[in-house]
Formats: structure tokens, C-alpha cells, sequence
């Protein structure tokens, strides 16, 4: 279909051919590359990381301004060597000795004071990128779920990888960026001491050169800000191709992909070549005007050699600072660009670091203890992701200690967030949640996620084997215990039966094993935590019958002796629930045992006797009807 024909507007790039796009919701991410060159904020924030290195600091400055110095007087112990050591009459043998000596111990300075730079600058470095790294994983470990649900993970992968390389590339330049300031003031002085006329002729070339610059930077930042984007277009677009690459050989899409994909391919080639082309202009450019200058130094450093106006000394050493004058100029346009992106990646880190944890334990929080029961309770609960729209509205009910509570209604009806609250994960915006006859948010975090063990629809696990995946949650349990719990749940069998058994490592989120032999997994990794409450979220949906048997079995020893709240979409695995809570659009509507419920003729009952095996199998005009009947 042709968006013109609908009054959209026509991207101006659009050939028409079909593409294929990385996409992260319904929009293509293209986070700056390029920010200002100095953003007083964000070099605050990264000398925060920066100050516990001072010492390493101050030594790397101080080497480079003695590489800086030993550059600069190399020249002048040449000038000095033919000036005074050639002088009309013979060749004076104690000078160039002594100018010899003084050269090697020069040479062996310089050596010295580059290694000592790049060896002190380089660790200082890796131990502020290693300082940020942990310390954003740390914040992200305790940032609120509300962050995370806004933020996409491919976003955090880039600010962790590539803009803290990014803010490490500037560490280790911008200490040669004084090294290099250092240089061409140097150069300019010497020179301009040596002989000042001189001097200003050979320095008639540099407006040339920042008229040449500041036309060539406007392009050269667009094109590559232009490289970068199809870059990262290009791969997306691989990243998609490869995670989805089932669906992409279900429905042969493999031929038309590769097509595709050869297109954006071939954009991005031409977008580098482009970037590419504009980066080596500047080359030849600045190699003409040094052969200018050296030229000028040749002719007009000739005459007034001839002249006798200066020695011939002084000549040579202008052309060797001449040859070393547009190399820090060459270096500071390089580091100017570092520093543009180190800006840009320092401001999205520092907004990661920013993040405000929203959830955190109340300035007087106590910890649930042995002596807390397992009831809980909600108490005209109002809560919502948006305050605008809530997704529980004023709802209430208890679970007493050992009691086993089911939590049913259509999808949206507020279930899965109703488990949330009860861990914390969210805060409630009226009424309390209360744990253990205490609000949750009077008591730590830690304590409640000891007090609350959680088996959710999709068991996370992950790399590593399956003994550290089974305690990954009470790393203090013995290797007894997790076997223990693994026969409990009945999972011992098939573990024993993996090629390592409990020391068998699994593959990405547990791939190498079946759903069913996952949640298994999940369940001894909550029956060992022994907590009191145990949530159950859908931890029965999406597996076969058999598979379903199993965990049954499991959920009965799972749940004996402890405050249990099942969700769950089928009925039959909630009839022997103590008691039933029933939501819809966020509103408790019943409450009850089975037979209460059926006896009371309400949406439990309808549907039960409609015999649908799941609330998601329920037609939409069923859904709407009953919704109907509730208000």
C-alpha cells in the first residue's frame, strides 16, 4: 500500500523497495553520537570516578609535559650542534661530544616519559571504566521496574558497552590532548624566539588551514553521523534476522532477507566510503601546507642565512619543528571528535545513573523475622503503571498464614500485578499491602524477598549449571539441600539423567532443557529458599498435560506449610484453591471456595458450567457481557 495514497507523508529517501529496519517498539532508536565538545556537568560527574586516581593523574600529566619538552629540545640541540660545533676554521669535537651525550640522555628521557604516559594513563583508564561499569550494573540491579519497563535492554547494552568505551577512549586522550597543547605552544614560542619574522611567515599558513577545517567539519560530522546510522540499521536488522531466524525459515523468508539485507549492506558501504573519502582529505591538505611552509623556511631562511641574518642552525631546527607542527594539530582535530562523543555517551550514562530508585526502605524499616506469620493482606489497594489509569481499583482481601488463595479473572484484570505489590516491586498509589501484619513498605526489601519465594509463567534461567541455577536465590543452601528439593518437586529424576546431572551447564535461559523440566527447576529454586509465602504467577500455563501432572505434584509440596497465591487461567488447577478471588477491569467481583462460588451463580460459576479450560479461551462477547453484568 502507498502511504501517499493516504495523505501520508513519503520519506524523500524512500526508492520505493522494501526494507528492513531495526526496530525496538514501533520506532527506530538513534541515540547521539556527537555531543558538545565540553560539558561541564558531565566531566563533573566522570571526575567523580577520576579522583581516586589523582596520583596517576598528575604522574601521566607530568609525563607528558617532559615527552613535551624533550620534543622541543631535540631541535634546539641540533641548531646548537651545527652552530657551534661546525663553526668556520674546523669541527669543534668537545661540542658534538657533549651535544651527543646530552642527545641520548634526551632520547632516553623521551623514552622514559612516553612509556611511563601511556602504561599509568592506560591502567588509569581501565580502572575508571571498571568503576563505571560496576557501578551502573549495581544501580541497575536496584533501579524500580517501573525504569525498566520503559527502557529497552538493547539501550542499557549500548550505554554499558559502548559509551562507557567511549568515555575510556577520552581518559587516555585527553592527557595527550595536554601533551599536545603543550606541543604547539611550544613550537610557536621556540620558533618565535629563534627569529620572530621567520616565525610569522611560516605561521601565515595556519588561517588557511582552520578556514580548510571549519568547512570540512560540518561535512564530516554529517557524514559520519550518516555511517553511524546505517550502521547500527544494519545491525539491527542482523541481530533480528539471527534472534528470530525460526520464524524467518518457517515462512521461507530467507531468499527475500538476504536481498534485503544485501540493500542495507550495501548503504552502509557506501555511507562508510563516503565518511571515509571526507576523514582523508585532510591528510594530503595538511601534507601540502607543510611542504609550504618548509618551503617558505627554505626560501626565505635562505636569504637571510646568506644575508647573515641567521645562523644556519636556526634554519634546520625551523624545519624540524615545522615537520612536527601540524601533528598535534592533526591529533587535537582527532581528539576533538573523541571528546564530542565522550560528551554524548557521558550524558546518557550519567541519566542511567540518575535514575531515581523509587522503591527503596523507609528511613525506620524492619526486617520480617520467624516471627511474622505469612498472612497477607490487601487493604483498598489502588494502583496503576500510569496514575491515570489504575489497574486495581480499591481492592481488598486477606490470605491468612498457610492458607492457599487463587487469583482468577480475563486477561487485564489486574492479577500479575497484584504479585507484584505483594513483593514490592511496585509501590501502591492508595490503600496498603501488608505482609505478615506489616505494611510492605515499613519493612526491607531484603527480609520481604527472603519471606516470599516467586515461580513465575516463564522461569528465568540462566548460564551456569544447574545446581548454581537451583540456589540462585539462597546461594547459602548446601549441595543437600538443592538435591533435597529437587527430589521434592520430583526433578531429580531428569536431572540425574543430564550428562553431567546437577553439574550439567544449561544453554541460554535453560534452552537445552523443556518448559516443563524448567518450571520444575523454578520450583526447587523456591522450595529451597523455604520461604513462608509462595507466589505462583500462570506457573502453570503454556505445558501438556503430563507436564502438568508433574507440576501439580510439585505445587502440593511446594505449597504444604506455606501462605500460597496462585494465579491461573485454567480452572481445573485452581478447584482446590481454600479460597477463589475473582477479578475483572481491576475490581474484586468474588470471593470463595469452589463450591461457595458455584452456588452463588456469579461469573465463576457461568464459566465454570460453560466448561471453558482457560478465561483466555472466553469469546470477546462473552468477555463484554460479563464485564456488563459487573458494572
Amino acid at each position: 500500500m502507498n502511504p501517499a495514497q493516504h495523505g501520508e507523508p513519503r520519506d524523500p529517501h524512500d526508492d520505493g523497495r522494501p526494507r528492513m529496519r531495526a526496530v525496538v517498539g514501533s520506532h527506530r532508536i538513534e541515540e547521539e553520537i556527537f555531543g558538545r565538545a565540553f560539558d561541564g556537568k558531565v566531566v563533573r560527574r566522570i571526575w567523580e570516578f577520576v579522583r581516586p586516581y589523582r596520583r596517576q593523574v598528575v604522574i601521566s600529566v607530568a609525563a607528558v609535559l617532559t615527552f613535551t619538552a624533550t620534543q622541543l629540545s631535540i631541535p634546539l640541540l641540533i641548531r646548537y650542534a651545527i652552530d657551534h660545533g661546525m663553526e668556520p676554521g674546523g669541527v669543534q669535537n668537545n661540542v658534538l661530544t657533549v651535544v651527543a651525550i646530552l642527545f641520548a640522555v634526551v632520547i632516553a628521557i623521551n623514552y622514559v616519559a612516553s612509556r611511563t604516559q601511556e602504561a599509568v594513563t592506560g591502567r588509569m583508564a581501565e580502572n575508571v571504566l571498571f568503576d563505571i561499569r560496576r557501578r551502573m550494573f549495581a544501580h541497575l540491579q536496584r533501579v524500580s521496574l517501573s525504569f525498566m519497563d520503559k527502557t529497552e535492554v538493547g539501550r542499557l547494552m549500548s550505554r554499558l558497552q559502548g559509551d562507557v568505551n567511549s568515555m575510556q577512549e577520552f581518559l587516555e586522550t585527553s592527557v595527550l590532548s595536554v601533551g599536545d597543547i603543550m606541543l604547539l605552544v611550544g613550537i610557536v614560542g621556540v620558533m618565535l624566539w629563534l627569529d620572530w619574522q621567520l616565525a610569522l611567515l611560516v605561521l601565515m599558513v595556519i588561517p588557511i588551514l582552520l578556514v580548510v577545517r571549519i568547512l570540512w567539519l560540518a561535512r564530516a560530522r554529517a557524514a559520519f553521523m550518516a555511517a553511524h546510522e546505517a550502521n547500527s540499521v544494519t545491525n539491527g536488522a542482523l541481530a533480528e534476522a539471527i534472534h528470530g531466524v525460526r520464524a524467518v525459515q518457517a515462512m521461507d523468508r530467507a531468499a527475500l532477507n538476504a536481498r534485503l539485507y544485501d540493500e542495507l549492506v550495501e548503504d552502509n558501504f557506501n555511507a562508510h566510503l563516503r565518511a571515509s573519502r571526507l576523514a582523508q582529505i585532510m591528510v594530503p591538505i595538511v601534507d601540502s601546507l607543510t611542504g609550504i611552509a618548509m618551503a617558505v623556511v627554505v626560501v626565505a631562511g635562505g636569504l637571510m642565512v646568506v644575508s647573515g641574518r641567521i645562523e644556519v642552525g636556526v634554519m634546520v631546527a625551523f624545519l624540524f619543528y615545522i615537520q612536527r607542527f601540524f601533528d598535534p594539530i592533526r591529533s587535537l582535530t582527532m581528539q576533538y571528535s573523541v571528546m564530542q562523543r565522550a560528551m554524548a555517551s557521558g550524558h546518557r550514562l550519567t541519566e542511567v545513573l540518575d535514575v531515581e530508585v523509587a522503591v527503596q526502605d523507609a528511613p525506620d524499616a524492619v526486617a520480617l523475622g520467624e516471627d511474622d506469620d505469612g498472612s497477607v493482606e490487601f487493604r483498598n489497594v489502588t494502583f496503576g503503571y500510569d496514575p491515570e489509569h489504575p489497574v486495581l481499583k480499591n481492592v481488598s482481601f486477606r490470605v491468612g498464614s498457610g492458607e492457599t488463595v487463587a487469583l482468577i479473572g480475563p486477561t487485564g484484570s489486574g492479577k500479575s500485578s497484584s504479585m507484584a505489590l505483594i513483593h514490592r516491586f511496585y509501590d501502591v498509589d492508595d490503600g496498603a499491602v501488608m505482609v505478615g501484619g506489616r505494611d510492605v513498605r515499613a519493612v526491607t526489601q531484603e527480609s520481604l524477598g527472603r519471606h516470599i519465594a516467586m515461580v513465575l509463567q516463564e522461569p528465568y534461567l540462566f548460564t551456569g549449571s544447574v545446581m548454581d541455577n537451583i540456589r540462585y536465590s539462597s546461594h547459602w543452601a548446601t549441595d543437600d539441600d538443592v538435591v533435597e528439593a529437587a527430589r521434592a518437586v520430583g526433578a531429580h529424576e531428569f536431572i540425574s539423567a543430564l550428562p553431567h546431572g546437577y553439574e550439567t551447564i544449561l544453554d541460554e535461559r535453560g534452552g537445552n532443557l523443556s518448559l516443563g523440566q524448567r518450571q520444575l527447576l523454578s520450583f526447587a529454586r523456591a522450595l529451597v529458599v523455604d520461604a513462608r509465602i509462595l507466589v505462583l504467577d500462570e506457573a502453570t500455563a503454556n505445558i501438556d498435560s503430563y507436564t502438568e501432572m508433574q507440576i501439580q505434584r510439585a505445587l502440593r509440596t511446594l505449597l504444604e506449610g506455606r501462605t500460597g497465591l496462585v494465579i491461573a487461567h485454567r480452572l481445573a488447577t485452581i478447584r482446590n484453591a481454600d479460597r477463589i478471588v475473582v477479578l475483572q477491569q481491576g475490581q474484586l467481583i468474588e470471593e470463595g471456595d469452589h463450591e461457595a462460588l458455584m452456588d452463588a451463580g456469579g461469573l465463576y460459576s457461568r464459566l465454570y458450567t460453560m466448561n471453558y479450560a482457560s478465561f483466555d479461551d472466553l469469546p470477546d462477547e462473552i468477555t463484554e457481557a460479563e464485564r456488563a453484568i459487573a458494572t
